[in-house]
């Protein structure tokens, strides 16, 4: 029986085929350590210990940052946790967001249990839930074709996947303080800064 890719494989074909003004959100645990090991970048938000909510911020984000690629690493336990954003990412479908699910059939995060149903077509459930633009990747360079592509295509982007799970944590390149993830990521972004003042209130910076 063949394997499936390692996450390791998709994250260098990504590497590879990222547009420089791209913005990277990554779930919790090896979606953001391993990706911090191979590009790490100020326009990386790395989530710590907040599973399932990667994809409901890239889409705030997207939103928000219109112009910019918005790409989002969650993970198949994850978003069966927040089925909701799923639908919510239907509803706005953002031209500029590709959500990049790792259909591993484990929470690997929490020490890989299998999940409840893990032969679930997500992509299926992702075009139910309106993002018309999803299907199954099982080769790292269809993930690079698809991340070159993006500028011809209309609404957000649901690619699963199929990745062999890697329990053994990565060691990330430095820590990944969320203090410091979200004062650098708000730099790159470019994002207003609020300052409290000495009797009360605040402004705010950048603007």
């Amino acid at each position: 029986m063949v394997k499936a890719p390692t996450r390791a494989d998709y994250y260098r074909a990504l590497a590879g085929s990222l547009p420089s003004e791209a913005l990277v959100v990554t779930s919790l645990g090896n979606a953001s350590y391993l990706w911090a090991s191979l590009r790490h970048a100020p326009e990386n938000f790395y989530l710590e210990d907040a599973m399932g909510l990667a994809l409901p911020l890239a889409l705030g984000l997207a939103v928000a940052q219109p112009k910019r690629p918005v790409i989002v690493v969650e993970g198949d336990g994850a978003l069966l946790m927040h089925m909701g954003a799923l639908v919510t990412v239907g509803a706005v479908n953002p031209n500029n967001l590709t959500v990049l699910l790792i259909q591993n059939g484990v929470h690997a995060a929490s020490g890989g249990q299998a999940l409840t149903n893990a032969a679930l077509d997500l992509a299926q459930l992702a075009r139910a839930a309106g993002i018309a633009r999803s299907e199954n990747i099982a080769a790292p360079n269809a993930l690079a074709a698809k991340i070159r592509s993006r500028a011809t295509r209309d609404g957000a982007e649901f690619l699963a996947l199929a990745t062999e799970p890697d329990i053994e944590v990565v060691k990330p390149p430095v820590a990944l303080d969320p203090v410091v993830t979200k004062s650098r990521f708000m730099g790159a972004i470019g994002a207003p800064r609020y300052v409290p003042t000495l009797f009360g209130g605040g402004r705010l910076e950048g603007t």
